[in-house]
């Protein structure tokens, strides 16, 4: 075929045109394929103990099995896709259980209440098993301003409390603290409970952080308060013996300042890049941001259309990047008004109306930013963790079977693909399939068997790239 571009020019195109692509492929390698919990619990710092995940374990599943006794029950208080068709006596609900613990999981998959059914057992199981995924001991809302000396104390009884849960391994496998805001008023406070807390922690525990250990700055409106946060990391990484780097933060975005800056910008790069490296995440402050747009309380919720807005915001300015994004919470609490032991009939009543309605709305809140890419959110209370878990596993579950045909078949495809400098033009796509894998499987949506049914093996899901897995194919031809 006739060619008139000489190869001395068209190789100088490529390579300045490759150096760009690399440059841009390093500012966006895409998501990152490490577990993201699926939820970050906020608890009041003065509240905090190194034995939190277990309570609140307990405290939520029993909150479950009170409210929801069978899984025709709870299908029908989230309307779970087919509750319609679920029987409504006590007997017949019992013979259709037993019917389906019967069942292979193959055969119970054809069955119309296998959704309700799995779902139900697998929220029973995660919160048996690892309820808490993600705590944060906050020393902001869920605190408050009390006096320094409380703080003071405060600060330092939590970081033994975390130190102790070092040493017993009881901690949820994600962990940090919220300070203060470095906003003029509240800078110094916020500062000096950073101090407190990671001196005394790394003291108490001969040096060493907990795993995933991260430190959320909140009410974040200029690159300057990042930078801050930075130089005394540095600064207490040196001062403590720790390996440079090792302190990482996130930010909450919950001002409009955040979204849109003085200069008409979105400056949430900016952040990023201010971080050195160091943000892993941004969570999004329904409430706050909801109320700085002059929403009135009664319709500050996360389904409003400005928090819609921040979110696109979010996810267009972070996209690739490997920065995960949270949402906010949902801040109706499925608790029913009467407490006590010797509850009336029509008090229990009440209350599991009131829990359910409760269930629904969260639910509906999770599903809808699993909907618009957002896998993490806020709890505030154990009595949230069911619907979250609920929500979660019911998305991936009914996604499961289109997502395996098209990871199999895009591996397949990909495999026979040419690479250019190791670069495959799809793998972020590719990374992208296998990622919602391994979030189901993180989280306890899914098994390992049933990642294996899309024919990747044990050591290719192991790899978590989708990269190495065509590398390693392309090897054994």
């Amino acid at each position: 075929m006739k060619q008139t571009i000489p190869s001395k020019e068209l190789k100088a195109v490529m390579t300045k045109l490759g150096r760009s692509n690399k440059a841009f492929q390093r500012v966006y390698p895409g998501d990152r394929s490490d577990r993201q919990p699926v939820h970050t619990v906020y608890g009041g710092a003065d509240l905090f103990s190194s034995t939190i995940a277990e309570k609140m374990g307990q405290a939520a599943l029993k909150t479950f099995l009170a409210n929801a006794e069978n899984f025709v029950e709870f299908a029908q208080a989230i309307q779970l896709p087919g509750h319609e068709d679920l029987p409504t006596k006590a007997d017949k609900i019992e013979k259709l259980n037993k019917k389906l613990g019967k069942m292979d999981e193959h055969k119970r998959r054809e069955h119309s209440a296998w959704l309700a059914y799995t779902t139900y057992n697998k929220v029973i199981q995660k919160l048996k098993t690892e309820a808490l995924e993600d705590f944060r001991i906050d020393f902001e809302d869920g605190f408050g301003n009390r006096s320094w000396e409380e703080e003071d104390a405060t600060a330092e009884r939590a970081a033994k409390e975390v130190a102790e849960g070092i040493k017993n391994n009881s901690l949820p496998p994600f962990i940090g603290i919220r300070i203060k805001p470095f906003t003029e008023d509240l800078k110094e406070r916020g500062m000096r409970t950073l101090d407190i807390f990671v001196s005394t922690l790394l003291e108490a525990s001969g040096g060493q952080l907990p795993e995933n250990f991260v430190v959320m700055l909140p009410k974040v409106t200029i690159p300057q308060q990042i930078e801050a946060l930075v130089t005394l990391f540095e600064i207490l990484e040196a001062n403590n013996g720790l390996e440079a780097g090792s302190l990482k933060m996130e930010m909450m975005v919950e001002t409009t300042q955040a979204v849109i800056d003085s200069e008409g910008k979105n400056p949430l790069r900016k952040f990023v890049l201010a971080s050195k490296g160091r943000m892993i995440a941004t969570a999004f402050g329904t409430y706050d941001y909801t109320a700085a747009c002059n929403i009135t309380a009664k319709y500050q919720d996360m389904g409003h259309a400005v928090c819609d807005f921040a979110h696109h915001f979010m996810k267009v300015s972070l996209g690739a990047t490997g920065i995960w994004l949270s949402d906010g919470a949902t801040n109706v609490m499925p608790i029913g008004p009467h407490r006590g032991k010797k509850l009336t009939a029509e008090q229990i009543a009440e209350n599991k109306a009131v829990v359910h309605r409760s269930w629904r709305k969260a639910y509906n809140h999770t599903r809808y930013s699993l909907w618009k890419g957002l896998y993490q959110g806020w709890d505030l209370n154990p009595a949230q963790f069911p619907m979250r878990y609920a929500a979660v596993y019911s998305f991936f579950l009914e996604s499961y079977e289109d997502a395996a045909k098209r990871l199999k078949a895009f591996v397949e495809k990909a495999a026979r693909a040419t690479l250019t400098d190791d670069v495959f033009d799809d793998a972020a796509t590719g990374q992208g399939l296998l990622n919602y894998f391994l979030r189901a499987m993180n989280c306890g949506a899914i098994s390992m068997e049933d990642v294996l049914a899309t024919g990747l093996t044990i050591e290719e899901i192991q790899s978590r790239s989708f990269l190495k897995i065509l590398e390693g194919r392309r090897q054994q031809k």
